[in-house]
C-alpha cells in the first residue's frame, strides 16, 4: 500500500473518531449541561492533535 493511501486512511479514521467524541459531548452537553470533560477549563482533547504523537512531518516522503 502506498504512503499516501495510508496517510488517507488516517486521516478518515480521526474524522470519524472527531465525529464520534462530538457526538458523546454534545449528549453529555445536553443532559446535564456542561459535561465533566469540560470542567477544569483546560482546552478539549489537546492530546490526539499529532496523530498518535506523529508529526505531520513523519508522512511526506523523505525527499
Amino acid at each position: 500500500m502506498l504512503h499516501h493511501e495510508l496517510h488517507r486512511i488516517r486521516e478518515a479514521e480521526l474524522l470519524r473518531e472527531a465525529a464520534a467524541q462530538r457526538l458523546v459531548r454534545e449528549a453529555a452537553r445536553s443532559r446535564g449541561g456542561r459535561s465533566a470533560e469540560h470542567e477544569g477549563g483546560g482546552r478539549v482533547r489537546p492530546v490526539r492533535r499529532w496523530r498518535g504523537h506523529r508529526s505531520s512531518r513523519s508522512y511526506r516522503t523523505a525527499a
